[in-house]
């Protein structure tokens, strides 16, 4: 091996090792963002809530929507034959979203699934602009970087403890429909008094169900101390009927399919990859000096034979003796043709050129032509030699090119 590139991989194993010896120890940071995802251990993922929902919902089906859209879903379960025109499914509708991750499509037909008699429980920060326009609801946002929220439920029956959460932000309905919404839920912060984050809302044949604290239902709340009776108090308004969770997270659309994604997901991976780039990158350069002398190029050999011809030629036109060029191209011209065709060349008559036409294909007009113009040369019938020249030579071309 050679000396520089034994330097080289002592160099990168060192820094290799001060590397592995800074990170050493050191704690692995925590990944706050608020994917609302099921596959997601971090704080702000519905891992838990994902391994449980059958503890929260007793003796009732669910079943996971993630791979349709609620409209996909939801049609699909809709039967329209005469006399029935309803769903072949009833219970709960549930999503659980940090921003809103229902198309205003989907959002159409979870109102028309409500309202043959069934319910939806929609629990995220930002609700679809065709559900707050259809229920006369504005939503608004306090944001709370240092503070805590404080939630509870407002039936006493069903529960009279509140439940602090450390959310950085508040959201709460500020206009309601106050003839025909129920408020089930309350929440307040150290600077703002009481506000509604949970309605129920009828509509039509069903009722709808609205909470603006989906952050309950993570893995960080659920997992803290009591806060895992605020989020079975709320779904304790859904204890009857199947229930169909659309669990397919907004960021889920984000999850790039890389096979490098794992690595980069892992900051000690991540490192590892990229040093082991700029160490590829660093033997590259030091090693892009050539290791062997240039090869010289060799010019091929000329075509000395072409070089004559031309030679030979420009001697005969000098001279000026057209009549001995026109010989020679004649003498040319019919050897080839007893070469090429055996055809008797010895009579240029009228059997030569029909013979000369069939098995060349030439037109039978310029064989005629190139023949009278080979007679008149033989009898000596010239008139300007170069010009006779340049006319039997253009014929020639036209039969045997």
């Amino acid at each position: 091996m050679d000396k520089n590139v034994k330097i080289y991989i002592a160099i990168l194993v060192f820094i290799f090792g001060l590397v592995l010896l800074t990170d050493k120890g050191k704690p692995k940071p925590i990944d706050w963002t608020p994917t609302y995802s099921v596959n997601d251990k971090i704080p702000f993922g519905l891992y838990i809530f994902d391994h449980e929902i059958k503890d929260f919902f007793k003796n009732q089906k669910v079943e996971k929507i993630s791979t349709q859209t609620p409209y996909e879903f939801l049609d699909a379960q809709y039967d329209d034959a005469e006399n029935v025109e309803t769903y072949k499914i009833r219970g709960t509708f549930i999503n659980i979203s940090e921003a809103n991750n229902i198309d205003e499509q989907s959002m159409k037909e979870i109102l028309y699934f409500v309202s043959h008699g069934n319910k939806a429980f929609l629990s995220m920060r930002a609700f679809p602009k065709v559900l707050l326009d259809s229920l006369q609801i504005e939503l608004k946002t306090d944001f709370l970087p240092s503070e805590n929220v404080s939630v509870w439920m407002a039936n006493k029956i069903v529960s009279t403890k509140k439940y602090t959460f450390n959310t950085g932000l508040s959201d709460y309905f500020s206009k309601i429909d106050t003839l025909n919404t129920k408020v089930l839920g309350y929440q307040n912060s150290n600077k703002n008094k009481r506000q509604i984050n949970f309605i129920e809302v009828p509509y039509k044949n069903g009722f709808l169900y609205l909470h603006t604290q989906p952050v309950a239902f993570t893995n960080y709340n659920l997992l803290k101390n009591d806060h895992y009776q605020y989020a079975e108090n709320v779904l304790s308004y859904f204890t009857k009927g199947n229930v169909f969770w659309y669990n397919k997270s907004f960021n889920d659309k984000r999850i790039s399919s890389s096979p490098l994604r794992y690595i980069f997901s892992q900051p000690a991976l991540k490192s590892a990859w990229l040093l082991g780039l700029l160490g590829i990158l660093i033997f590259m350069i030091f090693n892009a000096k050539r290791k062997q002398r240039i090869v010289p190029i060799i010019k091929p050999l000329q075509n000395l034979t072409v070089d004559f011809t031309k030679t030979i030629g420009n001697l005969y036109y000098q001279e000026g003796d057209h009549t001995n060029i026109i010989d020679k191209k004649i003498i040319y011209f019919l050897e080839k043709i007893r070469t090429d065709y055996l055809i008797d060349t010895s009579k240029l008559d009228e059997e030569f050129i029909k013979k000369l036409h069939y098995k060349t294909g030439k037109d039978e007009k310029d064989i005629e032509n190139l023949v009278r113009l080979i007679n008149d040369h033989r009898n000596s019938y010239h008139g300007s030699l170069e010009e006779d020249l340049i006319k039997i030579n253009t014929a020639i071309e036209k039969i045997i090119h």
